[in-house]
């Protein structure tokens, strides 16, 4: 018997050890084949995503614009999760914690400063698409790669600092909130963070979208009518380009499948529900928040032409040919 009560203990020869919540074999083989796969998937598609914009030059600049640039850095992101966060994440679904209360605190810092990197990026995204379509007059001088760079800088700057905002607290005793040994328990400021990391910037997504929706149908109409026709004749800029309806549309998708893989995890907080660390329920949450990060270059190679072109190009190997970078993928 006594044993038998050993092997269900993380740490036997511990008296604080915490126990091991076993789980179904074969709902843990799931879990494992699941995540590691989606975390297979999400490093490669992210990567070929930032060599088709890095790499692909030409000699128009084609591809260096600052939507682009965003895109890239979203895409950074979403390569981090799937490198780092998502690995991790097993080892956490697992019924004791083997790697010291240290490690525990540091890895907690990846996946803040990455979903919040992707947050931020989003609202950046939005408010890029909002300008171009609702002032489109006003968008090459505002919205130019040397400001967005620096946004770019700003966006991850931030992410750090929030990071270490809701994380410093831990790194001061380690373990400290830890019911038993074995355990891997962070304190986070839970009020704080659902308004900071999702209320906020999901509300200014979609207030920028709703607005960016109704210019954008409209101007739609307005291309279809014989009188805007006419105007057009004589001032071409007044009307929204086809191409930047097309990307506020692509965007689009991107901010409605972020904001479908972000709000259950946020809705549960919202809700005061409680959901038990290492729970099927708790898994799949997380699953579905760091799924995000696989989803977004699935949607680039579905409406983006140059994606599917680039990736040919990368798969076939023709970037390690000279003036690859030059090749012309639009």
């Amino acid at each position: 018997m006594e044993t038998l009560e050993e092997a269900e203990l993380c740490f036997p020869q511990i008296n604080t050890s915490c126990r091991k919540q076993t789980r179904p074999q074969s709902e843990s083989m799931i879990i494992y084949i699941l995540l590691s796969f989606i975390s297979l998937i999400t490093v490669v598609l992210n990567l070929l995503v930032i060599i088709s914009i890095s790499h692909f030059r030409h000699r128009y600049m084609q591809l260096h614009t600052p939507t682009n640039l965003l895109l890239l850095s979203l895409a950074v992101s979403d390569f981090l999760v799937g490198l780092f966060v998502m690995p991790f994440q097993i080892l956490l679904n697992e019924p004791c914690w083997f790697l010291g209360d240290l490690v525990c605190v540091l890895y907690y810092f990846i996946p803040f400063i990455t979903l919040c990197a992707s947050v931020i990026n989003m609202v950046l995204i939005s408010v890029d698409r909002y300008v171009a379509i609702c002032d489109p007059l006003h968008y090459s001088p505002k919205i130019t790669y040397k400001r967005v760079k620096i946004f770019v800088l700003l966006c991850w700057i931030y992410s750090v600092f929030y990071s270490f905002l809701f994380l410093c607290d831990n790194l001061e005793q380690p373990g400290r909130y830890n019911s038993c040994y074995g355990q891997c328990v962070i304190n986070v400021i839970g009020a704080v963070d659902l308004v900071l990391g999702f209320l906020f910037p999901v509300s200014t997504i979609v207030i920028l979208y709703l607005r960016v929706f109704v210019v954008a149908v409209s101007q739609a109409r307005a291309m279809r009518s014989h009188i805007t026709a006419v105007k057009l004749q004589s001032s071409v800029t007044v009307i929204v380009k086809k191409s930047e309806l097309k990307a506020a549309r692509t965007l689009g998708v991107v901010v409605a499948v972020f904001l479908m893989c972000y709000c259950p995890f946020y809705c549960v907080s919202l809700s005061g529900s409680t959901v038990m660390i290492g729970s099927s329920s708790n898994v799949f949450l997380i699953f579905l928040l760091y799924f995000n990060s696989c989803l977004n270059p699935v949607i680039y190679a579905l409406f983006y032409p140059w994606f599917r072109k680039s990736v040919k190009l990368i798969v076939a190997l023709e970037i390690l040919q000279p003036n690859s970078c030059d090749a012309g993928v639009l």
